[in-house]
């Protein structure tokens, strides 16, 4: 059987899907990137006493089935297929071909890559939605601060004091505001990181064709 390599759509995240996406690359790209670099670091280091063969092996192995687990985290949550770019092991040398395979060092770069990419999505992600949503109810939640305002920039010096309704509602119509901008930045953040990934973890040589049977990625 062979495998679907596009499904010819582009990609149109949720907003929460994306959202919840977005803030999991953060975990996601650390756990990578420390795992990995380790197992690629100790096992070259120690390749030539044969002790690092076994973690080089586990690193390939976590690799492509890192691959095959994040392919479907962004079909679950950015609503976007991508296809497993490895092709049936042969009957011989299946660690040569693994390891010869280009799909798996693409990988690899885009698990090491998502630790930068994920710590700027986490943190613009924060920050838009924290603020957006801060504005939206500050006419709700003002008298429950220590001073029953709220102080802009400086709480001992502020700049802006907002100590009642009638002064929270225009701040509350800019986070309105706001959290339309945000929203928009979320879904176009989640489609492009769709396609980041993929360029990275889909198939190397897409073949030209139609859609055909899907077939279980091998590891």
């Amino acid at each position: 059987m062979t495998m679907i390599h596009s499904d010819g759509t582009r990609p149109a995240p949720p907003v929460f899907g994306a959202l919840a996406f977005l803030l999991m690359n953060l975990v996601v790209g650390i756990a990578a990137f420390v795992v990995l670099v380790v197992l690629f670091t100790v096992g070259i280091g120690t390749a030539v006493v044969w002790v690092g063969l076994p973690l080089l092996a586990l690193a390939v192995v976590l690799c492509r089935g890192g691959g095959q687990v994040e392919r479907a985290r962004v079909y679950a949550l950015l609503n976007t297929y991508i296809a497993g770019p490895h092709e049936p092991l042969p009957e011989t040398k299946r660690w040569l071909a693994r390891v010869k395979d280009a799909a798996t060092w693409k990988s690899l770069t885009y698990f090491i890559l998502l630790l930068p990419v994920g710590i700027a999505e986490f943190t613009i992600m924060v920050s838009f939605w924290a603020t957006s949503l801060g504005l939206v109810f500050l006419p709700v939640y003002f008298r429950y601060l220590p001073t029953g305002s709220y102080r802009m920039w400086d709480w001992d010096r502020p700049w802006i004091v907002v100590d009642s309704t009638v002064e929270a509602l225009p701040f509350a119509a800019l986070g309105v505001l706001l959290l339309a901008c945000t929203v928009a930045l979320t879904k176009g953040m989640g489609a492009a990181h769709a396609r980041f990934a993929r360029v990275m973890l889909g198939p190397v040589r897409p073949p030209a064709g139609s859609w055909q049977p899907v077939s279980g990625g091998v590891m």
